[in-house]
């Protein structure tokens, strides 16, 4: 009895190991700060505010967004990539559970007379009723299951950080476009003023040029300045139309109309502070992605390698046999077995190794693609912090070029009509007022727009709801 229990006691014993490499988080070899100078005191927030784009107080905007994060197409599709991810790491958790089935059957066969074996006292009809429940269960003695089911749980984790990632994305997006949608109708408010002010300047020009007292010439040029600005509302009107068809898209809502605003009433929220490089490890859905992607390549390395090793299994069946119906559960009718199967690779001609192989280098890959959002994730961060601090700077230089520029202009216009210049004076200085106007909501929606990204860099706000359940890893110079 022991000795046919021993192969059995073995495989059984040996449950438990696990072949391949167990996973330990590499180094991320980030900076120990950011080099890029932090937003000033008095406008750092101490956190991320989880909706930080309520911060910038648009109710439109909130609007929006909340739209888009019901409604948009690619958050939607990432949902369901984790539903199927969850699917799938059910399915790979059902391997640890054995396989139960049952099978009923009836037969009826003529024997033929003329066989050797045939007898005369041999009935003509043999008939044959079973019911029969059958159970297989693979013994996991080298881990490949215990792998198999590392790795899809890694896999959805991962469609999870991917599903937040797109989350995130999605806010940034829209609120970027939003912005430039508001800049575009600060832009479109001052090309109609100067507009106005433009046919106001050319109606006077043809007047004086009617009465002698101008040349034609000035008349000539206050009618292309008009036709250049009359191209400039054409092109910010159709600006404006593809910023709201943009929001459409993102917010899934394809009769999306929004009001007429303007960038001036949006103010610049307080900013959170940069925090250090290392956060971002845990603070971004993206780079935790990446990484449940890296567990799951690492896992599938043992997986592979189990290819190597025999594999064990448990059979059995319980079960009854009759040629009646009625004597299918009567006394003596019952039938059972039981038994443990090894299947043994021998020769196969290098398909293990070949699938080792392929692991190896996905998970060689996966390192890679983590150690990329990692550096890419501390890039956004430090050009968000430059953008912040330059365009601030330069949004305070648009503002003094804005009142330099309108008092030249109101200067030439009393030369002009005092007669001591000509009207391409008046048009200059035109001209210049309008491009610092210009400018100057174009530096405002940079400075909106940094911050913005400075938002999305640091991980907007985001918490791990799945980090106690995870896997919490040791740090090492390396993958595995």
């Amino acid at each position: 009895m022991m000795t046919r229990l021993t192969p059995l006691a073995l495989a059984l014993l040996l449950t438990g190991c696990s072949v391949g490499p167990d996973y330990l988080r590499p180094s991320n070899w980030l900076p120990t700060a950011f080099s890029s100078a932090a937003p000033a005191p008095e406008t750092v927030n101490p956190a991320v505010e989880a909706r930080w784009w309520t911060l910038f107080a648009d109710a439109t905007l909130n609007d929006l967004i909340d739209q888009a994060l019901r409604s948009n197409a690619d958050l939607r599709s990432a949902i369901a990539r984790v539903e199927q991810a969850d699917a799938a790491a059910r399915e790979a958790g059902a391997a640890y559970f054995p396989a139960i089935d049952g099978q009923v059957g009836g037969s009826n066969s003529k024997l033929s007379s003329k066989t050797a074996t045939w007898t005369a006292n041999a009935p003509d009809i043999l008939r044959a009723r079973s019911a029969v429940l059958t159970t297989s269960y693979e013994i996991d003695v080298w881990g490949r299951i215990r792998r198999s089911n590392e790795a899809a749980r890694a896999n959805l984790l991962a469609s999870r950080y991917g599903r937040d990632a797109i989350r995130l994305s999605v806010a940034g997006l829209v609120s970027s476009t939003y912005l430039n949608l508001r800049a575009l109708d600060a832009r479109l408010v001052l090309t109609q003023e100067s507009l106005r002010s433009r046919e106001d300047s050319a109606r006077l020009v043809k007047a004086q040029v009617d009465a002698g007292q101008v040349s034609p010439l000035d008349q000539y040029q206050a009618d292309a300045a008009l036709a250049a600005l009359q191209a400039q509302l054409a092109e910010v009107r159709r600006d404006r139309a593809l910023a709201e068809h943009q929001l459409a898209l993102l917010t899934g809502n394809p009769q999306l109309t929004i009001a007429a605003g303007d960038l001036r009433q949006v103010p610049l929220p307080p900013l959170p502070p940069s925090g250090l490089p290392a956060d971002l490890v845990d603070s971004r859905p993206d780079i935790r992605q990446a990484e449940q992607q890296l567990i799951a390549a690492n896992a599938n390395i043992g997986v592979a390698k189990a290819g190597y090793y025999p594999q064990f299994s448990l059979t059995g069946s319980l079960g009854s046999e009759s040629k009646t119906l009625s004597g299918l559960f009567g006394a003596g009718a019952s039938t059972w077995s039981v038994g443990l199967g090894l299947l043994m690779p021998i020769l196969d001609f290098g398909r293990t190794t070949a699938r080792v192989d392929q692991a190896k280098a996905i998970n060689e890959q996966s390192l890679i693609a983590w150690q990329n959002a990692l550096q890419t994730a501390y890039k956004e961060v430090r050009d968000a912090l430059v953008r912040l601090r330059e365009d601030g700077e330069a949004e305070m230089a648009q503002k003094i070029r804005v009142d330099n520029a309108q008092q030249a202009l109101a200067i030439a216009n009393t030369r002009y009509e005092a007669g001591y210049s000509g009207y391409l004076e008046v048009l200059e200085a035109q001209r210049t007022s309008n491009d610092a106007l210009q400018a100057m909501i174009v530096s405002r929606q940079a400075r909106l727009s940094a911050a913005v990204d400075l938002f999305k860099a640091l991980g907007g706000g985001w918490r791990d709801e799945m980090k106690d359940n995870a896997t919490a890893p040791a740090t090492t110079d390396g993958a595995s």
